[in-house]
């Protein structure tokens, strides 16, 4: 909690790197709950809308939504419970696991995501303002600090380079070895359509 002690703050830079942090995080918070609130929808409704917009039906099951957004399976069930009962999406039932289903958006849900996918804008916004290097070292120190996170088991990095079992790393160096290229730190993915799960 010292992190957002004005006085911690001014003798330590990690303080203020804390705090910055997080009023990001509450800028995001804010945006979501204005774009939700003109659709009538939840910031956790609107997420999902756009998460399964954006990814293949592999994704789009409860028990990944759940990982994905950090909160029980039961919640994730309710929210698509209400988002089918709006006509957002609908269940398609598993071939071979009639128990599991997969998450669709409708075509009235595919023109909610169109009208109200805009809650990142104004940080994109900021962030484009930046020169191209201080982009560059943003990404690789943000990025090294979700490493650390994800090593001690608080953050998920469900289809980041870091947790593909195509990524090697050595002493300053990665590699993809299914794109067979070495990778610098702008080329690393926190979202990656190719990605494979470590073994």
């Amino acid at each position: 909690m010292e992190s957002f002690d004005p006085n911690h703050q001014n003798a330590n830079i990690e303080g203020k790197i804390v705090a910055s942090l997080e009023r990001i995080s509450e800028a995001f918070k804010v945006l979501l709950w204005q774009e939700g609130k003109e659709h009538s929808l939840t910031p956790l409704q609107l997420q999902l809308l756009v998460f399964i917009k954006f990814h293949t039906s592999d994704y789009c099951k409860v028990n990944y939504l759940a990982q994905e957004f950090n909160v029980t399976k039961a919640t994730i069930s309710e929210s698509i419970r209400l988002l089918t009962k709006k006509e957002y999406v609908f269940k398609e039932k598993d071939a071979i696991d009639t128990r599991s289903f997969t998450i669709h958006l409708t075509p009235k849900g595919k023109e909610i995501v169109s009208q109200g996918g805009s809650f990142s804008e104004a940080i994109e916004k900021a962030v484009h303002g930046l020169e191209k290097n201080q982009k560059e070292h943003l990404f690789q120190h943000l990025i090294t600090i979700i490493e650390k996170l994800q090593k001690a088991e608080i953050v998920t990095t469900q289809r980041m380079c870091f947790s593909c079992r195509f990524y090697e790393k050595g002493e300053g160096t990665a590699y993809c070895r299914l794109l067979n290229m070495p990778l610098l730190q702008k080329d690393l993915r926190l979202d990656c359509p190719e990605h494979q799960a470590q073994l």
